[in-house]
């Protein structure tokens, strides 16, 4: 092969110029490759409790003020505690008729009377008369020392509970409560429901890695960044918020609580929290002090944590077994229950503590 004066000319300003045109085409390919989007997370007070989200990847400004924006949407529509609220004029027109609710809270209705009929009522939404007579969390400071109503306050309030009297007009898209003086109240289970709308929401706008926290109800979608299982501390029912009975690897899972840590007051040194049975019209007293549920969804667990609860460790495990959750039980004894399989993902830290038998 012969190459002439001009083709050696080129040739050379071709090596020349070839790390040029390398360094050119480096700097182009980083420019366009997808860049590492800093983690983002907020923090704002909604739905009667402290909500934190933290997208850690694929997530943005905008979609988590999209997320808070519809829990806030959420509030407005189902809080008894919000003027012109659906579950408000529901409860204003009792014993006079239906009134239109949206697709939120019929479908949180919905699924309330499910877990109502069974727990033979043991889990009522129509428990709203209780919650506002004992006000626990609300009107009380926790941790108070305050006065117990009265017993025919109690059995005045008893009367007007009965979930087989809120009818639902599915077709209508209607909600009434069929006696007056009756009062829906959906704290037990609207945040397990809100939780799946904002997961929802964030998987729709690309968000890969997410933990949720809406009081206490978390949801930590995909695993980290980094690959591993997010770990998901297990409150201490004795102990102040942030110290942990066990920890929980988890990755896509919901894992949510009730205690009588959440809500309370004392009157003479006992302790009246805010899980109420409507059988008795004071407070849950069977011996435990925490249920969690973890699951895929967040609105199953929300609503079963209260029904175990309520329902006692026997009855109430068997449901959720029977309900394909994972359950987590702590009684007064410090012991802990665990239902099939949660050993795999669980692991008890706290030395005072100890696995039943």
């Amino acid at each position: 092969m012969t190459m002439d004066i001009n083709d050696k000319r080129m040739a050379i300003i071709g090596r020349l110029l070839l790390p040029s045109f390398a360094a050119l085409a480096a700097a182009l390919f980083l420019a366009c490759a997808p860049k590492h989007l800093p983690e983002v997370s907020g923090f704002e007070q909604v739905l009667g409790t402290a909500c934190n989200i933290r997208l850690a990847a694929g997530g943005s400004e905008k979609l988590l003020a999209a997320a808070f924006s519809r829990l806030h949407r959420l509030e407005e529509e189902i809080s008894v505690n919000v003027d012109g609220s659906e579950i408000e004029a529901v409860n204003a027109s009792a014993g006079k008729g239906p009134v239109k609710v949206g697709e939120d809270a019929m479908a949180i209705l919905s699924r309330d009377l499910v877990y109502s009929s069974l727990s033979a009522g043991a889990f009522d939404p129509s428990v709203g008369p209780l919650v506002k007579l004992w006000g626990i969390g609300g009107i009380r400071p926790k941790g108070s020392e305050s006065e117990l109503p009265g017993q025919g306050e109690i059995k005045a309030a008893l009367s007007k509970v009965g979930w087989r009297d809120i009818g639902l007009d599915h077709g209508a898209g209607t909600a009434y409560l069929r006696r007056p003086g009756m009062a829906l109240d959906l704290g037990s289970g609207s945040k397990g429901y809100a939780a799946d709308l904002v997961v929802d929401l964030l998987r729709k706008g690309g968000v890969s890695s997410a933990l949720i926290d809406l009081g206490g109800n978390i949801f930590v979608m995909g695993a980290k960044p980094d690959g591993k299982p997010w770990r998901v501390g297990l409150q201490n029912p004795d102990a102040t918020r942030g110290t942990y009975v066990g920890v929980a690897s988890l990755v896509d899972k919901t894992m949510v609580t009730s205690g009588i840590y959440e809500r309370y007051f004392f009157n003479k040194g006992k302790r009246y929290h805010h899980i109420l049975d409507t059988r008795t019209g004071y407070p849950v007293d069977n011996g435990l002090t925490s249920v969690t549920i973890i699951t895929a969804k967040s609105f199953d667990a929300d609503g079963l944590t209260t029904t175990l609860f309520a329902m006692g460790r026997e009855k109430g495990m068997a449901l959720g077994i029977q309900r394909g959750v994972d359950v987590i039980m702590i009684d007064d004894q410090r012991k802990v229950y665990l239902s099939p399989g949660v050993s795999k993902y669980f692991e008890l830290t706290d030395p005072s503590y100890s696995y039943a038998e």
